[in-house]
């Protein structure tokens, strides 16, 4: 989950001037093996279809856009880990965190386009795991220490302090590590369909929201160091993602050789984020240049400077190669395991709905079975891979990307190939990293406050399926939110009181009691399937009628199979046939694994139909997030 501003609401009426996509663009009529694209109904609305191969520089432009895209979503989650993993006055350990989940990033990327579902979804770290995360680090083994909340007292570079931070990433670590194997376990052993039979609207939409409504009162602390700023850094995103959307801007475009042409792109509908935080920063840096904002450490507004942590950048090095177990060897426990499996069993269902979210979008069929199977799985490895590297994160699909498909009207694997190579070369170059842990805090603050109402609200939009003037799904909503946002806040103050005499219980206990989203969506899960209620009252009719395939679409095998013909053409011994995440000659159907969209569809804008929007949008939640 991730930059949660709604960059995905791009339906086809907003469509962009021909010409900047068009497969035309460079005077060719692009084929595959020699044959002329199907003028398939369902991606004629697409420049280049999943299996088409747009122009290199197409693509390097195109893939560094997917990296500006999810970039909100991949710097906010280490910003938000710093304070708990005593961080906070550290912003080079922050810029190595960044540049860490950047690398890990592209890594998994790349396996999931050649390895995994095979479509054009981009991979990153997600929201759900912060949770769980942070409700580990507030047990009281694992709370800072005084002296590290003082900047005063911080020595970076003291062995002490690195041991202080580094333990704590290393336990997440251990954690993340482990309960990724459960989904591992449940890709490759295809119980992933067997488990969105039980999970509706009613388990989603208190799960997704309690992702981010407990993060309000850190994003309201961030931003009060200082209000102007982070009031101007929420009107620029509302302006630009809200108002300024359909405004398009001229750009030069190059065709061939001494051909060079202007056309219009929605600037301010595909960088909304990247605008504004721009923008503020610049603000911030005029003010502390003319000493506009205090100077003393102590004083309110402090943080707003630009050069409060601006050592970083010249302390940070040009390069710096992120690799596994960089902060030593991962330790474990059962109360950090059992939290973050939570977060993965929230972020697999969200990663369904996104596959079909996107293979709609791209003009593909619906994926089959063994391609969902595979593709959780690689999820579950690329959560692996975060965890051994040390992002303090796991991996997830980015809503958002599918967002920037929508945009362009290119939904070609190269393309993300491309962006997942960004991403790894992103992670290399220390600056970068260094660069983005010097964003101001009440900016931080201001982006926070919008990305985290976006993550809540499209939460609550899953229940569109559901019959909300049924008193039965009215209870249950309600009392999940309720109970999700009551019961952490009093354990949190009464800890002494759920000691059972056994450290590890009572850890586990304080953890899964104290991670919101948790309760939530259990309370939710549990009382969706076992209080009486019709297929059409919990929404499991309109989520499933979603489904229904509808046009002639590429073949599934041909979209789904894995490279260089492993199962259709080679591979293909009975043995293998029947791993549940094998592909084969006798599973190119297009019948769906699960009958569950899992909100991949918002709510039609004015002035597109509703088949419009279906076809083009993205799924709602996180907008960003995914990241």
């Amino acid at each position: 989950m991730n930059s949660a501003i709604p960059n995905c609401e791009l339906p086809s009426c907003l469509q962009m001037d021909e010409g900047l996509l068009s497969p035309h663009a460079d005077g060719l009529d692009r084929k595959r093996d020699g044959q002329p694209k199907s003028p398939s109904s369902s991606s004629s609305h697409l420049a280049y279809s999943i299996l088409d191969v747009p122009p290199w520089h197409l693509c390097i432009f195109l893939g560094i856009q997917h990296f500006l895209t999810a970039l909100g979503g991949l710097v906010a989650v280490p910003l938000i880990l710093a304070k708990d993993l005593c961080l906070q006055h550290d912003p080079l350990t922050q810029s190595y965190l960044i540049s860490t989940i950047f690398f890990v990033s592209g890594i998994c990327t790349l396996l999931q386009v050649f390895l995994g579902v095979r479509l054009p979804i981009l991979q990153g770290g997600t929201f759900a795991f912060v949770a769980p995360s942070l409700a580990m680090l507030s047990l009281p083994a694992w709370k800072c220490p005084e002296w590290t909340l003082n900047a005063s007292q911080v020595d970076t570079s003291s062995p002490e302090f690195t041991e202080e931070w580094q333990k704590r990433i290393r336990e997440l670590q251990g954690a993340i590590m482990v309960a990724s194997c459960v989904q591992i376990l449940v890709g490759f052993s295809g119980l992933i369909g067997f488990l969105m039979r039980f999970i509706g609207p009613l388990t989603i939409a208190p799960t997704i929201s309690l992702v981010a409504l407990p993060l309000f009162d850190s994003a309201g602390n961030d931003a009060g160091v200082h209000w102007g700023i982070s009031f101007l850094t929420i009107f620029l995103i509302v302006l630009f993602s809200q108002y300024l959307k359909n405004v398009s801007m001229p750009v030069p475009v190059y065709e061939g050789w001494r051909k060079c042409r202007t056309t219009k792109l929605y600037v301010f509908q595909v960088f909304p984020v990247l605008l504004a935080l721009c923008l503020s920063w610049i603000l911030c840096f005029a003010l502390t240049v003319t000493d506009t904002l205090p100077s003393d450490p102590t004083a309110h507004g402090y943080l707003a400077r630009t050069d409060s942590r601006g050592s970083v950048l010249s302390q940070a090095p040009w390069f710096r190669f992120p690799y596994p177990g960089q902060w030593g060897l991962p330790t474990i426990s059962l109360a950090g395991v059992f939290g973050i499996i939570a977060a993965v069993i929230s972020s697999m269902v969200e990663s369904v709905g996104d596959y079909y979210a996107c293979a709609r979008l791209v003009g593909a069929p619906p994926p089959p079975k063994h391609a969902i199977n595979r593709g959780i799985g690689i999820e579950g490895l690329g959560c692996l891979l975060a965890g051994a590297w040390g992002t303090g994160n796991g991996t997830t699909s980015y809503s958002e990307n599918i967002g920037a498909l929508g945009v362009t009207r290119v939904g070609s694997r190269r393309v993300i190939v491309v962006a997942g190579c960004v991403l790894l070369l992103m992670g290399v170059f220390g600056k970068i990293g260094a660069a983005f842990a010097t964003i101001p805090t009440p900016v931080i603050g201001g982006l926070f406050l919008v990305m985290f109402g976006v993550i809540s609200a499209v939460g609550i939009s899953n229940l569109q399926y559901v019959n909300m003037n049924s008193s039965r799904n009215l209870f249950i909503f309600g009392f999940s939110i309720s109970c999700g946002m009551a019961i952490p806040s009093w354990v949190n103050r009464n800890p002494e009181k759920l000691q059972t005499g056994i450290l590890q219980l009572d850890q586990i206990i304080q953890v899964l009691l104290t991670t919101g989203m948790f309760i939530g969506g259990f309370l939710g899960f549990l009382l969706d399937n076992t209080i009486p209620g019709s297929q059409e009252e919990r929404g499991l009719l309109a989520w499933a009628q979603i489904h229904k395939e509808s046009g002639d679409t590429l073949q599934a095998a041909e979209v789904y199979s894995l490279p260089w013909g492993a199962g259709t053409r080679l591979c293909t011994c009975p043995c293998a046939c029947t791993l549940p995440f094998w592909p084969g000659p006798d599973r190119r159907g297009h019948q769906p694994s699960c009958p569950l969209p899992l909100d991949t569809i918002s709510r039609a804008p004015a002035g597109c139909s509703g088949d419009q929007y279906r076809r083009t949008a993205g799924p709602p939640h996180q907008a960003a997030l995914e990241d």
